[in-house]
């Protein structure tokens, strides 16, 4: 044959431009639903910002309201007595409290919260890792009543051999000494907030984890890396600012718990030394105990400090996102 004759078929067709309609398709919203969508995520992001805006409006006016008046410097007294004329109001204990409970929970919680969802999505098998992440995804459902009433009526009666313990062996660095008592103290609530977010950061941790691509994982492994090497190399990196997140999702509930932490702490106003002497306080417990039977001075004393918790919980979340922000070749979004 001929050789002329063959491969005789037309080459295909090259590519026609795109069509106007699909120009202006992907240039901006031209359909009736794609103008509805747009309109519905544009309102709810300016709901969303004026409703925040409204919030830090009123807290910022009922707070200049206690603020402006005799009662005491309000971020460094000491006290809060409404049976005072005038009353005292200061704030320094609750942020120490506040603060303090929230960093001994995230130090307990962050590491066991990533390992387990390293142990889930790299580690345990399939019929093994499904009923424990059931089982962690009804722990994040438990109203917060119940871990304090656990926390009261079980955690507090336990804690006094490991009080104990910390005492004999670390009692000279004076953090953790004990005189004795219940065990209600600011290290109790720390243990017992670690045990409400670890729900969190590990269900969003898992997630993260999960969406490390495949590829990543096994060109370490054909490179004769270990399983730890993969997860140190491939996983953790790319799921950095994703424990970032979780973590900051934790702390904001840390940080603005209430009722858990109003059942296993004694509170009082003054800043111990020890994380295990009983006493302390924090933001949200203040409110709590004290809003019912405040007077009206009182009620704004309590909102001014409601508006010094909104702004460290937007300076924390700020924090974060400065943080993710500056590990963007970690966040997989170029993977």
């Amino acid at each position: 044959m001929d050789i002329s004759t063959q491969n005789t078929e037309a080459p295909p067709p090259a590519p026609r431009p795109a069509s106007g309609r699909l120009k202006r398709a992907t240039h901006g919203a031209t359909r009736p639903g794609d103008r509805i969508f747009l309109g519905l995520s544009r309102g709810s992001g300016i709901l969303l910002l004026v409703i925040m805006a409204a919030i830090a409006a009123f807290l910022t006016y009922r707070a200049t309201l206690a603020i402006g008046t005799d009662h005491g410097n309000f971020l460094t007294t000491f006290e809060w007595n409404t049976s005072l004329n005038p009353p005292v109001f200061g704030i320094a204990v609750l942020a120490f409290g506040t603060v303090v409970s929230s960093i001994i929970a995230m130090i307990i919680a962050v590491p066991i919260a990533v390992a387990i969802a390293l142990f889930l999505t790299h580690y345990a098998p399939r019929r093994l890792s499904g009923p424990i992440a059931y089982v962690i995804d009804l722990l994040a459902a438990v109203p917060s009543i119940v871990y304090g009433l656990w926390g009261a009526l079980v955690l507090v009666p336990n804690l006094g051999g490991l009080f104990g313990w910390l005492n004999e062996y670390f009692g000279w660095t004076g953090i953790f000494s004990w005189e004795g008592g219940a065990p209600r103290s600011m290290l109790t609530a720390g243990i017992l907030l670690a045990i409400m977010i670890l729900p969190i950061i590990t269900n969003v941790s898992r997630e993260v984890f999960r969406q490390v691509p495949q590829m990543q994982e096994e060109a370490a492994l054909a490179l004769g890396a270990t399983r730890w090497e993969v997860v140190r190399m491939a996983v953790l990196p790319f799921g950095r600012s994703g424990v970032i997140s979780a973590s900051m999702l934790g702390l904001g509930r840390a940080l603005g718990e209430t009722i858990a932490v109003a059942t296993v702490l004694s509170p009082d106003f003054l800043i111990h030394a020890s994380l295990l002497n009983p006493g302390g306080g924090t933001f949200a417990q203040n409110i709590a105990s004290k809003f019912s039977e405040a007077t009206e001075s009182g009620r704004d004393a309590l909102i001014a400090s409601g508006l010094v918790l909104f702004v460290i919980t937007l300076l924390v979340n700020g924090a974060a996102r400065v943080i993710i922000a500056r590990r963007k070749e970690y966040s997989g979004a170029n993977a």
